[in-house]
């Protein structure tokens, strides 16, 4: 039977194929394939847009077809976790996998000390929650097990909301969007922040503004201070930062069970010689302040705004960012590595494989932050 949805205003922004979502996850014990390929195709049921293919302002699923989202390959050598030191664009370069056909393929790699997995979803078809969903259920169901049913229990566990048009109408058929320029060859560098630092500051923001600021937020002002820096959008005298927000936990008619782009793009905007001078601490105090009350009416207000730039023809607009006035700052760091078991334990080394030109990711390594740049 097949199936369709309507994608939504922020579904569309990536409807050109734009920020694939991409991981490499290495485990140092291999686990059971034929029993990954199996949860893969029980899940389809569940995840069916993932297994999906974008046509004309919807997503279509007729049938699961393994081979269109599933490869299995040996290495003959072993898995070296050295090379990701500094997180050279070359290495990256060499695990991310092609452009996809569809909207998910996930590549297994068997070395001799291990096994990678390698899952990439279109943007278009979930976000980073969305993602992490849905190779948590994936985990859930490879691991072996006592309990039968265990596919009935992923079902009662968590109702997954797939109408992506609840909140506001949206048609993007007869709209394409051209695809991105693919970014010139970017330089990556990598900055260990110890979190009694990131608390200090927190701590000492609070004495002297009587404001309570997060750790994104230092690490976001950390992360601007950096790029700007190193001469990022330096043809403006305005930086903008851009943060992708969650609005699950806010927005009624989402809830936790929304499989889809959940996200709003909040952007506040800096004068460059102010970052420049500024210390990390009053930055971080502006973009606390700068953040936006999440409800029903202020997303719907934010989807609006999408369609408005369609609208006006300003497609040059309808993105995440633009790399040559700002930056993208995504905190990574609560990655819920430990609920990615596929019944060996936590994956040793899980690292984001999309780069994109003035982009921060925040991750963590161990009870500390690390800042990965790209320029």
């Amino acid at each position: 039977m097949t199936r369709e949805v309507r994608i939504s205003q922020v579904d569309a922004v990536f409807s050109n194929g734009s920020y694939p979502i991409e991981f490499l996850f290495y485990y140092e014990r291999a686990f059971d394939t034929e029993r990954l390929r199996s949860g893969l195709r029980r899940l389809s049921s569940l995840f069916w847009p993932v297994f999906g293919e974008y046509k004309d302002g919807a997503i279509i699923f007729d049938r699961f077809r393994e081979e269109e989202c599933y490869d299995e390959a040996a290495a003959d050598r072993e898995f070296d976790i050295s090379e990701f030191d500094g997180s050279a664009a070359e290495i990256i370069a060499r695990y991310a996998l092609p452009p996809l056909e569809r909207l998910f393929f996930l590549k297994v790699i068997r070395f001799r000390n291990g096994l990678a997995l390698i899952p990439k979803l279109n943007h278009l078809a979930g976000d980073g929650y969305s993602y992490f969903l849905f190779l948590s259920f994936l985990a859930a169901l490879t691991r072996p097990t006592l309990v039968p049913f265990r596919s009935s229990f992923l079902n009662l566990a968590l109702k997954v909301q797939h109408r992506r048009t609840a909140l506001r109408d949206f048609s993007f058929r007869g709209v394409a969007l051209e695809p991105l320029a693919a970014p010139r060859e970017l330089r990556l560098e990598e900055d260990m922040i110890l979190r009694r630092d990131v608390q200090r500051m927190i701590e000492e923001t609070a004495a002297s503004d009587g404001l309570r600021v997060s750790a994104n937020d230092v690490l976001s002002a950390m992360a601007m201070k950096k790029l700007v820096g190193a001469g990022a959008g330096s043809r403006a005298d305005d930086f903008d930062l851009t943060m992708p927000i969650d609005v699950r936990g806010k927005v009624k008619g989402y809830g936790r069970g929304y499989f889809g782009n959940g996200i709003m793009f909040h952007t506040v905007t800096f004068k460059r010689e102010h970052l420049e001078g500024s210390a990390i601490q009053p930055i971080a105090v502006r973009i606390r302040r700068s953040r936006p009350v999440l409800s029903a009416e202020t997303y719907v207000d934010f989807l609006r705004k999408l369609e408005g730039l369609l609208a006006e023809g300003r497609r040059g607009e309808f993105r995440p960012y633009d790399p040559e006035r700002g930056c993208l700052v995504t905190n990574l760091s609560r990655l819920p590595a430990d609920r990615l078991d596929f019944g060996t334990g936590a994956p040793r080394l899980s690292i984001p494989l999309t780069i994109e030109k003035n982009s921060v990711g925040i991750l963590a390594r161990g009870a500390d932050f690390l800042l990965r740049s790209a320029f």
